[in-house]
């Protein structure tokens, strides 16, 4: 039980704290530098904006992130219970199809939803269809939006388009979560994935290297973040080839670990790594970041976010790692209380760290109930309805 824990820990952590990063960063997502440290004071971002309602609210990074981690858990469910394959394009049409359902809640009214699915005129794959909440559009990418809409079926060989930006990374850190003893695999399953609305090499290998991270340090209690980005991108590199963009995501990950031991501001090193709208930038701006603040997740998202770029994706990606890093205990709890989704999260989370642990541990008459339930008949709990 006590590797459970700690795995849960890990696993919290990292998908509650791309949360935090994301609703840090979506306030001034667009706005100027000169805005945030104009009102926010030179050290940057560091409590939320709330709204009307006191609640922080997640932008689009986390609605993904949500619906990439419920769509693999249900792969991964019907794997163990002997009723599918596990290979990796399995997971990836499974994660296709749950990207189909986070854009009904972009395009739809949960009411409209509802009365096409019983009208058999689109299909419900997962739980998530259920939750009114997530019926609330917060700036989703175009290049996501129209991708799904051309069939969200995007491969390395046959791209979809020709984007690299970042909406390819920062959604797939659940992928390395549930493959938390098998980087490699959450690795190919990671950038398969950015590949179904990402064209470019750069819109996609990034994931690719952010799903190999996770998943070493989640499993890997004491692995710091520099040596898990090194052996994410070398994996990368030896598994798909040394190509002109791969060497230009190898150069600046680099440039970001060197930076993150250098005399520079945190301010003037993401000057120089770019401003996080494409992947390589974003996942280097988050490496910097999380290996920078290494045992503090507070300074980590508050320089991810105080920028005049993508903060809210930088921010989330950084959350990820710095929180699959320290653990849920290392987020302050000013983070937690007011956060959207908290519960939601939580529960996501704890079906990660349970259907991932299935093996080696037995599973309680509850957890049993409770996966059918959610995995099998797509029904969402009562608590979120």
């Amino acid at each position: 039980m006590k590797n459970y824990e700690k795995k849960l820990e890990r696993i919290k952590g990292c998908l509650i704290g791309g949360a935090v990063g994301d609703a840090l960063g979506y306030p001034v997502e667009f706005d100027s530098e000169a805005e945030i440290f104009g009102k926010y004071g030179t050290k940057g971002v560091s409590s939320y904006e709330l709204n009307s309602d006191g609640v922080a609210l997640i932008s689009d990074d986390t609605q993904m992130t949500l619906f990439t981690a419920v769509g693999a858990t249900k792969r991964m469910y019907a794997n163990i219970a002997g009723n599918a394959n596990s290979s990796n394009s399995a997971y990836v049409k499974a994660i296709n199809m749950a990207y189909r359902e986070w854009y009904y809640t972009q395009t739809l009214s949960y009411g409209s939803a509802r009365l096409q699915r019983d009208a058999g005129l689109i299909t419900q794959t997962t739980w998530l269809f259920e939750i009114p909440s997530l019926y609330s559009v917060r700036a989703p990418g175009n290049t996501c939006l129209s991708a799904i809409v051309k069939g969200c079926n995007g491969t390395m060989k046959k791209p979809i388009n020709d984007s690299y930006g970042c909406g390819g990374v920062m959604r797939v850190a659940p992928i390395g979560l549930l493959f938390a003893s098998n980087p490699i695999k959450a690795m190919h399953i990671g950038v398969e994935s950015a590949a179904l609305t990402h064209g470019h090499a750069l819109g996609y290998f990034p994931a690719a290297v952010l799903a190999h991270m996770i998943s070493t340090l989640t499993s890997r209690t004491s692995m710091s973040v520099e040596t898990a980005a090194l052996r994410a991108i070398d994996d990368t590199i030896e598994t798909y080839g040394s190509s002109q963009h791969m060497t230009k995501l190898k150069q600046i990950i680099d440039r970001a670990l060197r930076f993150s031991t250098s005399a520079f501001s945190d301010i003037d090193v993401i000057r120089m790594l770019g401003e996080g709208w494409t992947g390589e930038e974003a996942l280097a701006i988050a490496i910097y970041c999380a290996a920078r603040h290494e045992q503090s997740f507070e300074n980590a998202v508050r320089a991810a976010v105080s920028h005049g770029g993508d903060s809210d994706s930088t921010g989330a990606i950084t959350g990820n790692i710095i929180g699959a890093r320290l653990g849920i205990c290392g987020i302050p709890e000013k983070y937690l209380s007011t956060l959207e989704h908290l519960e939601l999260l939580n529960d996501v989370a704890e079906d990660i760290a349970i259907i991932s642990s299935n093996g080696t541990r037995v599973l309680t008459e509850d957890e049993s109930k409770r996966l059918f339930d959610r995995y099998v008949r797509n029904e969402a709990p009562s608590k979120f309805k």
